[in-house]
């Protein structure tokens, strides 16, 4: 059977979580690495009414620029009680620009309390490109 050609997949962890990533271009694998955080959380968006919010980030290499783009979604949900399925996501170099849609968190079924470096590598692949990424929950 032929795999997706983006997606994201738990992986099982011993004290964490660690979730594998997968997309044809980084953009695209942040965008299934932010979905993949909400997935494991068990998080749950109002249908309405929706919001918008930009992102402007940078980095020093992709590691560091995926890890800041989760947090900054896990702020939006702590913080300001958001969550995200809509995202416009431009990187050049290591600069990361975002338009994100979606609405208010109503339920999550666990806290991620960090994104973390741990073993943490973007590779390029067959299909594109994929990191592993671990929760602290």
């Amino acid at each position: 059977m032929k795999q997706p050609s983006a997606g994201f997949r738990e992986i099982e962890h011993t004290a964490d979580w660690e979730m594998q990533v997968w997309a044809p271009d980084f953009p695209g694998l942040l965008e299934q690495a932010a979905l993949g955080m909400y997935g494991l959380a068990g998080a749950h968006l109002a249908e309405k009414p929706r919001i918008k919010r930009t992102v402007q980030l940078s980095g020093q290499d992709e590691e560091s620029l995926l890890v800041s783009f989760l947090e900054e979604l896990r702020y939006f949900g702590e913080m300001e009680g958001l969550g995200f399925d809509g995202f416009q996501i431009k990187v050049e170099g290591y600069q990361l620009d975002a338009e994100l849609s979606g609405s208010a968190l109503y339920q999550i079924d666990k806290e991620i309390k960090a994104v973390t470096f741990h073993n943490l590598t973007v590779r390029k692949t067959e299909r594109g490109i994929e990191a592993s990424v671990v929760f602290d929950v």
